[in-house]
């Protein structure tokens, strides 16, 4: 099992930049592929970026492709999500997941989550 912290949200202008980071707990982060979600209010909650366990695969989806971009330091147990060129639309609850039992990156099922972190984005 694993427990998700994230932080690094906040107000931000549009065409500016935020980093957020999930902090995890336990043993085998490394196990695990990560994912970074979003949910607007009064929307459903969407993938935004996916990261397998060894760095080097990523997924965005089209929406934020180009400007966010999704990193993970297995050594600190830690995933991030650099988003540049921020726009209003971005505004959201932002929440980092985790899951061990996919052999493939994909953007569903993810097994745990943390309690999100607020991002809003003045135009």
């Amino acid at each position: 099992q694993v427990q998700l912290v994230e932080s690094g949200g906040g107000l931000v202008q549009a065409g500016g930049s935020l980093r957020l980071s999930c902090a995890a707990s336990g043993r085998t982060f490394s196990s695990y592929n990560m994912g970074w979600f979003r949910q607007a209010p009064g929307k459903e909650r969407e993938f935004v970026a996916a990261i397998s366990r060894s760095p080097g695969i990523t997924d965005y989806a089209d929406s934020v492709k180009g400007r966010f971009t999704i990193s993970r330091d297995n050594a600190k147990n830690t995933v991030s999500l650099q988003m540049n060129s921020l726009k209003p639309e971005d505004t959201a609850v932002y929440s980092c997941a985790a899951t061990n039992r996919a052999l493939v990156l994909r953007r569903y099922g993810y097994d745990y989550w943390g309690q999100g972190t607020q991002v809003t984005v003045s135009s």
